[in-house]
C-alpha cells in the first residue's frame, strides 16, 4: 500500500473516531458558544469549563475538591468588598461550599450515613446540639430571613470542613496537607500585606487595611496568623524532614511571624502569648482541671476586686500607636482608646439585647440590625454607628448570647470545653509513644485556643477565611482523638485507615 494513502487513511480514521467522542462534541459546542459570547461581550461564560469541572470533581472526587477549595480561601475575595453592594458573598468558596452542602443533605436522604465514630464523637454531638438550637432561634427570630441565610451560612462552612474533611484527614499525610494548602496562598497575602505596608512606612493606621481586598480587616488577618503560628512550629519541629523542606518551613514560620508582628493586632498578639503559656503548663503536666479551676478562682477574685482593677485601667492613657511597646500598652486603655470603648459599646448592647429576650435571643446574625437603640451615649464613642454597617457584637461568646440567649452561649461554651478536654487528652496520649505527634496534637489544639481567646474580642466565624481553619482543625484534632482511641483498645500499632469515599461509612477493619 502506498504511504501516503496509508497516512491519509489513517488521519481520517483518527478524525472520525474523534468527532464520534461525545467528549469532541462538547468542545466543539463549547468553542462555538465562547465564540458568540465574545463576539457579545458576554465574558462570564468562560467560566463555565471551571464549573463543569468543579461539579464533576464533587460528583467524583470530592476529597481532592475539598483540600482544593483550602487553598483558594486566603484568596477568596467578598463580593461588598467589591463594591457590589447587598451581596456579602466569598467567591469562590462559599457558591462551592453550597453546592457540597446540598450534596452532603442529598446523600443523608439517600441514607448514606456518616462515620459513626465522628457522628457520635462530644464535639459532634455539641456541633448538632448547636445547629438544633440555631435552627430553633432561626423560626423565632426578630427577622427570620437573616437568621436562615446566617444559619446556611454556619451550615456549609460546619460541613465543608468538619464533617466532609474529617474522613479525610484519617490519613496523617492530609492532616499536613490541609495545613500546608492554607498555608502556602496565606504566606502570598502576607508578603502581599508587608510589599504594600512597607510602601507607608509600616504606619499603624496603613495596617488596617493594606491586606485589603483578602482580608476586610487587619484584626481577622491577625486572627488568622495566630491560629496558624503554633501549627507551621511544630512542622518546623518534625524529624527526618529534609534540609529543602526544613529552609521552607523555616521561611514560612519567619514570614508568618513578621506577618503577625506587622498586623498592628493586640488580640491576636495576646492570644499567641497566652496560648504559649497554656503549652508551656501543658507540657509541664498541668491537668486540665487544675488549670479550670484555677481559671475559676482567678475569675471570681477578678469578680471581688472589680472596681479597683476598673480604677486601675482608667489611668492608663496610653492610646494605640506605631510604635510596638506603646500599642501594647494601649490595650488596657478604657478611657481614651476609641476601639477599646467601642467594644464596651457593643458587649453593652449585646447585654442590653440580652435582657430582653434571655431564652432565645433576637435570632441569628441579627445583632448589627438591632443593636442600634441599645447604645447608651456615655458608651458612645467616634466610631459608633446607627447603620449596620460595622461590624457585630465583637465577641464569639456575647454575640450568641443576644442573638441565641442562654442556650447559645452555653454552646459556645461547650464547644470550648469539649476542645480543651480532647487537646489535653490527645497530648497526653500521644506524648507516650511518639513525641512529634505529640507536639502536632498540641500545636493543632493551641491554634484552636487563640481562636477562643480572641473570640473574646472579635468574631469572625461568619467568614470562610477563619472558619476554615478553626473547623479544620477541630477536624483533624478529632481525628487523632478517634486514633488515640482505637490504639488504646488494640495492642497492634493503629495504621490510620484510608477513608471511604464521599463521606460514607468506613468498612469494618
Amino acid at each position: 500500500m502506498n504511504p501516503v494513502s496509508q497516512s491519509k487513511r489513517s488521519s481520517a480514521s483518527t478524525t472520525s473516531w474523534s468527532f464520534k467522542d461525545p467528549l469532541a462534541w462538547v468542545v466543539l459546542g463549547f468553542g462555538l458558544v465562547l465564540g458568540l459570547a465574545i463576539a457579545r461581550e458576554q465574558y462570564a461564560i468562560a467560566v463555565v469549563p471551571a464549573a463543569v469541572g468543579v461539579v464533576g470533581l464533587a460528583l467524583a472526587r470530592r476529597d481532592l475538591l475539598l483540600l482544593g477549595l483550602v487553598a483558594t480561601v486566603p484568596l477568596s475575595l467578598n463580593l461588598e468588598q467589591l463594591e457590589i453592594q447587598g451581596v456579602g458573598l466569598y467567591l469562590p468558596t462559599e457558591p462551592i461550599l453550597f453546592g457540597l452542602l446540598l450534596l452532603f443533605v442529598i446523600d443523608r436522604l439517600h441514607g448514606v450515613g456518616l462515620m459513626p465514630e465522628v457522628e457520635r464523637h462530644p464535639i459532634s454531638r455539641w456541633i448538632q446540639v448547636m445547629f438544633v438550637w440555631l435552627a430553633v432561634t432561626t423560626l423565632l427570630s426578630w427577622d427570620p430571613i437573616v437568621s436562615l441565610k446566617f444559619t446556611l451560612a454556619r451550615g456549609w462552612f460546619v460541613v465543608g470542613f468538619f464533617y466532609l474533611l474529617a474522613p479525610i484527614v484519617r490519613k496523617r499525610a492530609r492532616q499536613e496537607d490541609f495545613v500546608l494548602l492554607y498555608l502556602v496562598p496565606l504566606l502570598a497575602v502576607v508578603i502581599y500585606t508587608v510589599i504594600r505596608h512597607a510602601g507607608y512606612g509600616f504606619e499603624k493606621q496603613a495596617g488596617h487595611w493594606v491586606m485589603d481586598p483578602f482580608f476586610k480587616d487587619h484584626t481577622s488577618y491577625g486572627a488568622v496568623l495566630a491560629m496558624f503560628w503554633f501549627p507551621v512550629l511544630a512542622l518546623l519541629l518534625k524529624p527526618d524532614r529534609t534540609a529543602i523542606g526544613k529552609l521552607g518551613i523555616t521561611t514560612a514560620f519567619v514570614i508568618l511571624t513578621i506577618g503577625l508582628i506587622l498586623s498592628f493586632t493586640r488580640a491576636a498578639w495576646v492570644s499567641v502569648a497566652a496560648v504559649a503559656v497554656l503549652g508551656a503548663l501543658m507540657m509541664l503536666g498541668v491537668k486540665f482541671r487544675t488549670l479550670l479551676f484555677a481559671g475559676a478562682l482567678g475569675a471570681f477574685m477578678l469578680l471581688l476586686s472589680w472596681d479597683q482593677l476598673l480604677i486601675s485601667l482608667e489611668r492608663n492613657d496610653q492610646d494605640s500607636s506605631d510604635d510596638l511597646t506603646e500599642h501594647v500598652e494601649s490595650i488596657s486603655n478604657v478611657s481614651s482608646d476609641a476601639s477599646n470603648l467601642e467594644r464596651i459599646n457593643r458587649w453593652s448592647c449585646a447585654l442590653s439585647l440580652w435582657s430582653e429576650r434571655p431564652l432565645t435571643g433576637w435570632g441569628p446574625g441579627t445583632y448589627q440590625f438591632v443593636y442600634a437603640p441599645h447604645q447608651r451615649s456615655e458608651h458612645r464613642t467616634i466610631i459608633s454607628t446607627n447603620n449596620a454597617d460595622r461590624g457585630n457584637a465583637h465577641s464569639e461568646y456575647l454575640g450568641p448570647l443576644s442573638e441565641q440567649g442562654v442556650p447559645g452561649a452555653l454552646i459556645v461554651i461547650g464547644l470550648l470545653l469539649g476542645c480543651c478536654t480532647m487537646g489535653f487528652r490527645t497530648y497526653r496520649a500521644l506524648r507516650e509513644y511518639d513525641r512529634w505527634r505529640s507536639w502536632w496534637a498540641l500545636s493543632l489544639y493551641l491554634g484552636l485556643m487563640t481562636y477562643f481567646i480572641h473570640g473574646v474580642l472579635n468574631n469572625y466565624l461568619d467568614t470562610d477565611k477563619a472558619s476554615a481553619p478553626f473547623w479544620g482543625f477541630l477536624a483533624i484534632l478529632v481525628a487523632i482523638d478517634l486514633e488515640v482511641k482505637r490504639n488504646a483498645r488494640s495492642t497492634a500499632p493503629y495504621r490510620p485507615l484510608d477513608p471511604p469515599p464521599h463521606g460514607a461509612a468506613p468498612s469494618p477493619r
